[in-house]
């Protein structure tokens, strides 16, 4: 259970200090990774000043270290942890792959939005379409796991009975 808090609380500075460091971006950066279409992410690209756009391409790199350590405090949360023993194997492991995944496409949107904002590239439609999915999926991803264990703790609470989630 180490790793698992080691883990979390590592994903948790990370996640704040990136924040702030984001913080400035107006638009911020969720309409950045919601954006579908070229010109949706030009209108977000060229809303930022060039330190901005900086900024943004700075806190890449630190947030591969983020999506690594979420991924791993997911992974051992739901395989270490006694709070999903009351689930069926398969929702155990639904639960437990649900951060690794949502690490992974963050992982590739990361990639495209390097490569994306590193020059104009508005001539090509996939890439963006790609890198906005794999943000989509992965913000479902990370809210099915928070509602996941939302869920196991409200089934272990003292008078919850012997229901069974999933």
């Amino acid at each position: 259970m180490k790793l698992v808090w080691f883990f979390g609380l590592a994903a948790a500075v990370l996640f704040a200090g990136l924040s702030l460091m984001l913080a400035p971006l107006d638009p911020g950066p969720l309409a950045l990774q919601l954006a579908f279409t070229p010109r949706a992410f030009a209108s977000v690209i060229h809303a930022w000043s060039p330190e901005q756009l900086a900024r943004y391409r700075t806190h890449l790199p630190l947030d591969f270290a983020l999506l690594a350590c979420y991924g791993a405090f997911g992974y051992r949360l739901a395989s270490r942890s006694s709070l999903f023993l009351a689930w069926r194997p398969a929702a155990r492991a639904a639960a437990r792959w649900c951060l690794p995944a949502a690490a992974g496409f963050d992982a590739v949107e990361n990639v495209l939005h390097l490569w994306l904002t590193a020059m104009p590239r508005f001539d090509v439609t996939l890439p963006f379409v790609a890198a906005a999915l794999c943000a989509a999926i992965k913000w479902l991803l990370l809210c099915a796991f928070a509602l996941a264990v939302a869920g196991a703790l409200a089934q272990s609470r003292p008078g919850a009975g012997d229901r069974h989630l999933l």
